[in-house]
């Protein structure tokens, strides 16, 4: 198993425990002992989760953030039926999102490469709003994607005090 699919894998499980409610929730929805679901959670460690909570979790919380890794490794993708769900948000929130994380983003990896060296900890605390910035850059996809789809949309801006 090449390292790139590992990292890959082990952020997709820490998102996913993340979006599940944490290690205790996810502790509860699986049966899995509170060590076991640390060491998914943990990227230094090489456990990897079974299939039966993956399936459990991925519905739980409606995204199939492992299982869209396996497919991108095998040169597959995912197509997600809550994608109106999502565009329903809207446009402009999308984007303020996207905006927000990546100011997060950013903020991270300039604390992280200010001495010139990025520790693997430090690493870590930059993959976490990077995935944060891709969750939220795949949510306006989804939004631009509806809107596509129905043929464009009004984009809804007004002047401030316009009647």
């Amino acid at each position: 198993m090449d390292d790139a699919f590992l990292y890959r894998i082990k952020a997709a499980q820490r998102d996913l425990i993340s979006r599940s409610g944490g290690i205790m929730r996810v502790v509860e929805l699986t049966g899995f002992s509170k060590s076991e679901v640390g060491r998914w959670n943990n990227g230094a460690d090489p456990d990897l989760m079974p299939v039966g909570p993956i399936v459990v979790l991925e519905k739980d919380c409606g995204y199939a953030l492992v299982t869209g890794v396996l497919a991108d490794v095998n040169g597959r993708r995912l197509t997600d039926p809550e994608d109106d769900r999502r565009a329903g948000m809207g446009l402009m929130s999308a984007l303020a999102e996207v905006q927000r994380q990546i100011g997060e983003l950013v903020t991270a990896a300039g604390a992280a490469i200010a001495d010139g060296f990025v520790t693997a900890t430090e690493g870590a605390s930059i993959d976490r709003p990077a995935a944060n910035a891709e969750r939220a850059i795949s949510d306006l996809r989804a939004a631009v994607a509806v809107i596509k789809a129905q043929g464009g949309v009004k984009a809804g801006l007004r002047v401030v005090g316009e009647d």
